[in-house]
This record gives C-alpha cells, sequence and structure tokens, in this order.
C-alpha cells in the first residue's frame, strides 16, 4: 500500500498504516541503504521509529501524527507494530528498532567515513556515549554532540544549532529529545538540516549504560516494554497500561475493518 502525504515534496512510501501512523513495510537492509544513501548526498530527511506510545500517541495529537506520516521513513520499533504490519499484509516484517538502528548505522558509518552527530539527551549521557562509542568504533567521525536545554529554544539559539550541525559536515544527525517532541523537532528541521535526521528516543541512555537494556530473549518476545516497566514502574506504569490498553483495542477494531468487504466500511 503506498500512502498520500500531507507534504507533496515527500516521496511516496510503502508500508501500512498502523492506528493513525503510517509505517514503512521495510528490511533492515533497506533501511539502512536508503539512510546511507540520503546521508552521503547530505539530503535534509527525517526518520521516526515507532513503537505502541507513538502510534498511540498519533490518535491524540494532530501534530505529532502529521509529523510521523510526513516521514520519510518511519519503521516499526516495538514488537507489536512489526505484528501488526504482518498480520496487515507484510508478513515477513521484522521490528527494526532504534537502538539497534544507531548502532548497525554507526558500523556502515565507520566503513563509509560518514559524518554523525548527536542532539538530545544530557551533557554527562551525551560523554559517556562518546567514550562507548570511541571504543566500539575508534574511527567513527562525530561531528558533534549537543544537549539542549528543556525550555523552547530562541530564535537565534536555534539558528545557531542548524548552523552548528551543518557546518560540522553530519551526514547523520541522531535526535534524542523523546517522543513526541523529537519528531516534531525533526519535521520542523527537515529543509534546514542537510542531513539525515533519526529519532531513537532513549537509545543515547542505552549505549552510554545509563540505562540498561532488556536481554535479547526479552526483545525477541516482545517483551523490552515489560522489562523497561519493572525497572521503571513509577514513571512507566500509567504510560504502559494506558497506551497498551489503547493500542489493544484499536489495533483489533482495525483488524476486524480489515476483513470486512468494501461496502461495510
Amino acid at each position: 500500500m503506498q500512502f498520500p502525504h500531507y507534504d507533496e515534496n515527500v516521496m511516496p512510501r510503502t508500508g501500512q498504516p498502523v492506528l493513525e501512523a503510517f509505517i514503512d513495510a521495510v528490511t533492515w537492509d533497506e533501511a539502512l541503504a536508503r539512510i546511507t544513501n540520503w546521508g552521503a548526498a547530505h539530503e535534509s530527511r527525517y526518520v521516526c521509529i515507532c513503537n505502541v506510545h507513538s502510534v498511540v500517541t498519533t490518535t491524540r495529537d494532530v501534530e505529532f501524527k502529521i509529523a510521523v506520516n510526513n516521514a520519510d521513513m518511519a519503521t516499526p520499533d516495538g514488537a507489536p507494530i512489526a505484528w501488526a504490519l504482518r498480520r496487515l499484509g507484510h508478513a515477513n516484517q521484522e521490528r527494526i528498532n532504534g537502538p539497534d538502528l544507531m548502532m548497525k548505522y554507526l558500523k556502515e558509518a565507520e566503513r563509509l567515513g560518514q559524518v554523525v552527530y548527536f542532539y538530545g539527551s544530557t551533557e554527562s549521557t551525551l560523554a559517556k556515549l562518546r567514550l562507548q562509542l570511541a571504543r566500539e568504533f575508534p574511527r567513527l567521525q562525530i561531528g558533534g554532540a549537543v544537549s539542549p536545554p528543556f525550555r523552547p529554544l530562541t530564535r537565534d539559539e536555534d539558528e545557531a544549532v542548524v548552523n552548528g550541525i551543518n557546518a560540522s559536515g553530519a551526514n547523520v544527525v541522531f535526535v534524542g529529545l523523546g517522543c513526541p517532541k523529537q519528531e516534531k523537532w525533526m519535521a520542523d528541521h527537515r529543509g534546514r538540516v542537510n542531513a539525515v535526521m533519526i529519532g531513537v528516543g532513549a537509545a543515547f541512555d542505552y549505549h552510554a549504560g545509563v540505562i540498561k537494556r532488556a536481554p535479547v530473549w526479552w526483545q525477541r518476545n516482545g517483551l523490552e516494554w515489560l522489562y523497561r516497566l519493572g525497572a521503571e514502574p513509577r514513571r512507566l506504569f500509567k504510560r504502559y497500561m494506558v497506551t497498551n490498553t489503547l493500542f489493544v483495542i484499536g489495533l483489533a477494531r482495525q483488524l476486524v475493518a480489515a476483513k470486512l468487504p468494501a461496502s461495510e466500511l
């Protein structure tokens, strides 16, 4: 299925809406090839990494929905999103999550000599992240790492951020501002930042060693959210209980509707 975008300048994408978020049907190789090719040409594009929280948020935040649906690519971050795509006609869809996509691309960036930039999180996390990446990718070119203030930036401050990214020669900018802030930031900066922007949420914290990621078995069986809930129950209980419930109800309705004849929809 091809999606008709709000933004006429964005190429049509092949995939499927999950609730109100259009998610691309894409393989790991295809996702990485798009990013490296766009990055090599310094094309101003952005990539959303969508989990259950993201797709539910598209049903409640119009600005966020437009940002996701106007992206150049939106990957199924959570196992339930990949499962939904498989049920909706893309039988071989894998989970393409932010932390792994970041590391797989960084390996390619080191090989290709592409420059990366990190925008978001805290100064201490970014410092730890740079140390970790220097160990894993000693030849990786890092153009910069900036932790913005939590308040909205002034016009001059924002312009300075854009100029700094562009002057660094970055091919790809990883954005770790959290959902929905990072998606809205990327949508607002397409056409200004001369690089591929990828919203990776908590990936900076994982790879810096600030937050422990779920073991691989939990990840492969779609239970990473439960592991995170166990680690941060006070912060995440309401979010997961509410969004997971809304997702299950919404997807059930979507799957039932998909099986009805067109005349009954």
